[in-house]
């Protein structure tokens, strides 16, 4: 697109010397000349055509002079918008005041047409870096509107009404919650009803963080519940929905999951766990062990291979806490971790509490221990009580 250039001035042979002296770049389609002959027939031609990138303008003009156009063109608001101004060798106190009054730069009369140009040139330099800056700034507005809408998405697929099981609230408790460390997080939790005596849980963090993790997640969340739903063991659910991801994985993504099946009427937890932090079971008596490390490997790295499964069981008043990483990580000021000590002690003191009083408190002392140093991790929790 050419520079279009509107000339100010009341003295016609400005015309004719403008275009004479630009012609092969005016041909070229390099520059557009318009002309006004005042202020005023100015700022008419600026109101209908809103797309001038610079304006050589006279400062002692009829019917409104230089500074008042200026002025108008200030409140226009447009800072790709360059103003010369030009006026007689000794008006040096108007040419200050335009300057002052946010002018690009001046020219004297008689114009010198060399130094003009140079002083064009330099103007459309300024030009094409603010318009370069303001397109930026827009895709960047666009893609911070694009995330806050996938943000909504992300927390919309999560279950998110507590309790999920209404008929079963007088055996069971449970409640989790996702707090992504950026727009949208790579961390899940979910859980579903297989039949009437089963309930699926799963938490999960995929590697990397941002919309890349946010993509993945989606799709091992949606991967492992229609997997889970159809009633196979948590072995065989992480089997199948391994193989899948690792077919479909790219730049090395890969996912640790923790994926239970819970029986609400004896107690049991069967589950499988592909390289997820062990979760912790908080006894009715206060008591806090730590269920034994995982000896499968991440989901979406290899995809024939096949996990394993373990038993445990839940006695009345016991809770299982399932958590991410981006707790026991959580680092402070001085980049301490919050750790797994702070987190055992913390749920020694929580096994009286329901579910959603457990999530809750184990976030406010995350975030207590933090301080004011940035969330450096998605912190996921998920726990499940028999009651």
């Amino acid at each position: 697109m050419p520079i279009k250039i509107l000339s100010v001035d009341d003295e016609n042979d400005l015309e004719l010397l403008l275009t004479q002296y630009f012609r092969r770049k005016i041909r070229k389609g390099e520059y557009d000349f318009h002309f006004a002959h005042n202020g005023l027939e100015a700022l008419m031609m600026l109101l209908k055509e809103k797309d001038f990138d610079i304006i050589l303008s006279d400062i002692n003009m009829p019917e409104m002079d230089g500074l008042t156009l200026l002025t108008k063109i200030n409140e226009m608001q447009n800072p790709a918008l360059k103003c010369i101004m030009v006026s007689a060798y000794g008006d040096m106190g108007n040419i200050r005041q335009a300057m002052n009054n946010g002018a690009f730069d001046f020219a004297t009369k008689p114009i010198d047409l060399d130094d003009l140009s140079v002083t064009i040139e330099k103007a459309i330099e300024q030009i094409h870096y603010i318009k370069t800056m303001q397109k930026e700034h827009k895709e960047l507005t666009s893609i911070k509107g694009d995330l806050a809408v996938a943000r909504e998405i992300q927390q919309a697929i999560l279950p998110r009404i507590f309790p999920p099981f209404p008929e079963e609230t007088a055996s069971m408790d449970i409640a989790a919650s996702m707090n992504a460390a950026k727009d949208v997080g790579g961390d899940f939790y979910d859980f579903f009803r297989i039949d009437s005596d089963h309930i699926g849980f799963t938490i999960a963090d995929v590697s990397g963080k941002g919309v890349p993790a946010a993509i993945f997640m989606a799709v091992a969340r949606t991967l492992l519940r229609a997997t889970g739903i159809r009633a196979v063991s948590p072995a065989e659910c992480m089997t199948y929905t391994n193989a899948l991801l690792s077919q479909e994985a790219v730049n090395n993504m890969f996912v640790t999951m923790f994926y239970g099946i819970y029986n609400i009427r004896t107690g049991e937890v069967t589950y499988s766990n592909a390289g997820h932090n062990p979760p912790y079971l908080m006894k009715a008596d206060g008591t806090v062990e730590e269920l034994p490390l995982s000896k499968d490997i991440v989901a979406g790295a290899i995809d024939d291979y096949e996990f394993t499964e373990d038993t445990l069981q839940l006695e009345k008043g016991d809770t299982l806490l399932l958590f991410t990483d981006g707790v026991t990580e959580a680092i402070d000021k001085d980049e301490k971790d919050y750790g797994d000590e702070r987190l055992r002690k913390l749920l020694g003191q929580c096994s009286k509490l329901s579910c959603q009083e457990i999530v809750d408190k184990v976030k406010a002392d995350v975030k207590a221990f933090v301080g004011e140093a940035e969330q450096s991790d998605d912190i996921t929790l998920l726990a499940l009580k028999r009651k």
